[in-house]
C-alpha cells in the first residue's frame, strides 16, 4: 500500500457509524501504523482513532446538533441519543 493522505483516512472515516466504528478503527490503526510519530498524517490519523473509539461507544456522529441533555428523565433508557462527542461511559451499556 502506498504512503497514506489524510484524504485517504477522511474517506475510511467519513462514512463510519457506531455500528462499524471499531472495524474502520482498526483499518486506520494499520494505514497509518508505519508513519513516523512526527508525520502529520499520523498525528491527523490518531485524532480520528479517538473519534472511531467514542463512536463505538455512541450512537450518532451528531457533528452538527446539540447533544441531548443528560438531565433530561430517562436518559438511562435512551442511550442510542448518545453522541460520539458525548458517547456512554463504558460500562453502561
Amino acid at each position: 500500500m502506498s504512503e497514506p493522505t489524510t484524504d485517504d483516512i477522511d474517506a475510511l472515516v467519513g462514512p463510519a457509524t457506531p455500528h462499524f466504528a471499531f472495524q474502520i478503527r482498526a483499518r486506520v490503526g494499520e494505514a497509518i501504523a508505519g508513519l513516523p510519530a512526527d508525520d502529520p498524517v499520523r498525528r491527523y490519523g490518531e485524532a480520528k482513532l479517538e473519534l472511531l473509539d467514542r463512536l463505538g461507544y455512541a450512537s450518532t456522529k451528531a457533528e452538527n446538533s446539540e447533544p441531548e441533555s443528560r438531565q433530561r428523565i430517562g436518559w438511562g433508557t435512551i442511550p442510542s441519543s448518545a453522541p460520539a462527542s458525548q458517547p456512554l461511559p463504558r460500562g453502561e451499556r
